[in-house]
């Protein structure tokens, strides 16, 4: 009997909020279903200069872009060194990185995400996976969202799988296929508000919880919110700095008021977004916004009636994307389907992905 294959693989995700730098080293074994187990994981926070690099990175004449891909290519590569020796780790298969979005643009036929693959692989030598988005785009998607294929395969025990991140995003299937959407933005929009104080994020919600719901702007970004909702698009920093930090940069709402509203929109969205069922649904909920218990206690008000939140152990609420694209890498390395059109409106399903060092 030929015993299953095993591909140890490291996953990278840096996500919009900006929180850090996700290193997770997963062993995933092939087999109908796949399994896999999660090693060793970390995050690894931005220096100010890094933070201020990414932040900034879309302002950027071409040629100190692409500097700036290369270098960060090459912070990617030293950090995976550096997560390696520490955890004493002597064999990896694969890296996929999923690298850090500067342009999602699938309107104008392109996607972007910092971090050149080629560098990675220069440092490490190890095999590489990157630039997960753009063939998608190509064959006429969006480009995202791309961890539903894993939600399939790997959490296949929730109806629903919620990532409250930068942006807000659920997965689920419907009538035996995946369906997958943007909803809104969640911890882009809170930490924002939190840099006018001087906080990166705020803690469990606490400001938040302090404030009252400002009935005007949360009307606003409901409106804001309703092409969005209709179409389903994937959402990207060019819609946040266009239509819904206008509405935020207000000076005279109190700044806890804004950001109770936000936690208030953010539940009403998911709220909408949640489909309705004959069953009682159980939602599985990760991502840095998990941690706010504020944001998670209007989450559970909101579908009191219909679902029930389930939070996964803290590595997956804290790990599980950066788990799902080194599975992305893996099933590329196979040249097996990791992205499905019937998420992000493709021509075809794909093997996406740039294979460096094969």
């Amino acid at each position: 009997m030929k015993s299953p294959q095993k591909y140890q693989a490291l996953g990278l995700m840096s996500g919009t909020s900006l929180d850090g730098l996700d290193l997770a080293l997963v062993e995933f074994t092939a087999g109908n279903p796949w399994s896999f187990r999660l090693r060793e994981a970390a995050t690894l926070a931005y220096s100010r200069d890094w933070k201020r690099h990414l932040e900034t990175a879309h302002q950027l004449p071409g040629p100190e872009l692409i500097n700036l891909h290369s270098a960060y290519g090459s912070f990617l590569g030293k950090a995976c060194m550096k997560f390696l020796k520490q955890k004493r780790i002597s064999r990896v298969d694969l890296i996929a990185s999923h690298g850090h979005t500067i342009f999602h643009q699938p309107q104008n036929g392109f996607t972007f995400q910092l971090g050149d693959g080629s560098a990675i692989h220069a440092i490490t030598g190890v095999p590489v996976v990157y630039d997960f988005r753009s063939l998608d785009v190509h064959l006429g998607g969006e480009g995202a969202p791309l961890v539903p294929i894993g939600d399939r395969y790997l959490f296949s025990m929730a109806d629903v799988c919620l990532n409250l991140g930068g942006i807000a995003n659920l997965s689920m299937e419907v009538n035996r296929r995946r369906t997958a959407f943007d909803i809104c933005f969640c911890n882009m929009a809170l930490n924002h508000l939190m840099k006018e104080i001087g906080k990166t994020f705020d803690h469990n919600g606490r400001v938040a919880s302090r404030g009252k719901v400002n009935a005007a702007l949360l009307a606003k970004v409901d409106i804001a919110y309703r092409a969005v909702r209709k179409k389903r698009l994937s959402l990207g920093r060019e819609y946040f700095e266009s239509a819904i930090q206008p509405l935020l940069d207000k000076d005279e709402i109190p700044h806890a008021d804004r950001l109770r509203t936000v936690c208030e929109s953010v539940a009403m969205e998911i709220g909408k977004a949640v489909p309705k069922s004959t069953k009682r649904l159980q939602l599985l909920v990760t991502g840095g916004g998990a941690r706010n218990g504020f944001l998670v206690e209007l989450l559970q008000r909101q579908l009191m009636h219909r679902a029930t939140v389930v939070l996964p152990s803290d590595d997956i609420i804290d790990f599980k994307e950066a788990i799902i694209f080194a599975f992305l890498g893996v099933l590329r390395l196979r040249n097996e389907v990791n992205v499905l059109s019937s998420v992000t409106r493709a021509r075809r399903d794909s093997s996406s992905g740039v294979l460096v060092g094969i």
